[in-house]
């Protein structure tokens, strides 16, 4: 009877009293009812493939910065249902982490914080004969010829715009005295692999070259963005370093896109986070790959396959709650393998996209102020 014990503990806890059980009944009566209650179990989990349930909401939930909380439970609220079971077009045109930073805002009766800063928009070169747009925030009371930040967004090549990652591109010209520029990369489906990418090089490529004309310091330029813009100001980086000319003075990465391993150690802990989890991440991937073996390109397995020699030096911005959090401390790790300087600053209680909701989470306004704080000594 031992190979039936865990089976006679689980009747037991369900409430069978199996002593008495036992008792009134027969051995070989009751081996046999056992036997059939185990083939019949057998039986239910074959036919409804039931498997070992997902992680509960709970066990990220409870991990929670408060304030943080609020903007996912805000933005739960706006857009129930996940972006991976939409189109595209669909997809677009639902809230963003900031429509539900400025939801909660106006149920407080707050107003939004206004950067002193000024916005215009100008074009530049993308890839192939292609023109992107670009939008220029200017520290409003700035004077002379200012350090240049060339921004990329987030959004998993898919999603989102300048205006929508405004707040982190705006509070990085104010805090840090510098021209941002936020560059509206062409997004996929409708342009695969590697487009985007090869987009914000050009963006930068156009900025070193032409920084008077916006009044900024060529001398002066780094580069920075959020999750997949992440991934891409490295091989900004990359593409300046193998064709020679002259790199960034820094690199602002916001837990980005450093590898195609969907299986690290985050992914598994926080393969239903919100607003990011695994099933978008491969929504996204899916998007914008012309085929898997795109994901096993230096441009996307920063960690794995790219050579980060040479590169200019890195700060690196992690939220916990994110599949990319590992992959992000990877990074840093190989960074300083291969001789970049680096820093890593972890935000326990933080979720993926919290860096641009400083008007409600005060450690997005930490992460915020060390930031700028890195690059404004490396472009002084």
């Amino acid at each position: 009877m031992k190979r039936f014990t865990p089976f006679l503990l689980w009747l037991q806890k369900s409430g069978m009293n199996w002593k008495l059980f036992s008792k009134h009944t027969h051995p070989f009566l009751a081996y046999l009812l056992v036997v059939a209650l185990l083939d019949s179990l057998s039986s239910c989990l074959r036919d409804h493939d039931i498997t070992p349930p997902p992680e509960t909401p709970t066990d990220w939930m409870a991990k929670l910065d408060p304030q943080m909380k609020e903007v996912i439970d805000e933005l739960t609220l706006l857009n129930p249902t996940p972006l991976w079971q939409l189109s595209v077009e669909e997809a677009r045109k639902k809230p963003t982490v900031k429509d539900a930073v400025l939801s909660l805002l106006a149920k407080k009766g707050q107003q939004p914080p206004m950067p002193n800063v000024t916005t215009s928009e100008i074009t530049v070169p993308g890839s192939g004969a292609t023109q992107v747009r670009a939008v220029v925030y200017k520290p409003a009371n700035a004077a002379g010829m200012l350090p240049v930040i060339v921004y990329y967004h987030g959004g998993g090549w898919v999603l989102a715009s300048p205006e929508v990652y405004e707040s982190s591109a705006k509070a990085l010209a104010e805090k840090v005295g510098a021209l941002v520029v936020s560059v509206d990369y062409h997004l996929s489906p409708e342009n695969k692999f590697a487009t985007a990418h090869v987009d914000c090089y050009k963006a930068y490529e156009w900025v070193l070259n032409n920084a008077a004309s916006i009044g900024g310091d060529a001398s002066r330029i780094a580069v920075a963005g959020e999750s997949a813009g992440g991934n891409m100001s490295v091989g900004v980086c990359m593409m300046a370093r193998n064709n020679g000319i002259a790199l960034p003075k820094h690199q602002l990465l916001v837990y980005p896109v450093a590898n195609n391993d969907l299986n690290t150690p985050s992914y598994i802990d926080y393969a239903n986070a919100k607003p990011l989890d695994k099933p978008l991440i491969e929504w996204f991937v899916d998007k914008y790959f012309k085929t898997p073996a795109d994901g096993d390109t230096p441009w996307i397995s920063l960690v794995d396959v790219a050579d980060l020699s040479g590169l200019p030096p890195a700060t690196i911005i992690a939220a916990e709650i994110d599949p990319l959090q590992t992959e992000g401390k990877l990074l840093y790790e190989k960074f300083l393998s291969v001789g970049v300087k680096a820093k890593y600053e972890f935000y326990a209680g933080t979720t993926h996209e919290f860096f641009g909701t400083n008007a409600v989470v005060q450690k997005a306004e930490q992460a915020q102020n060390f930031a700028a704080a890195e690059l404004k000594e490396a472009l002084k």
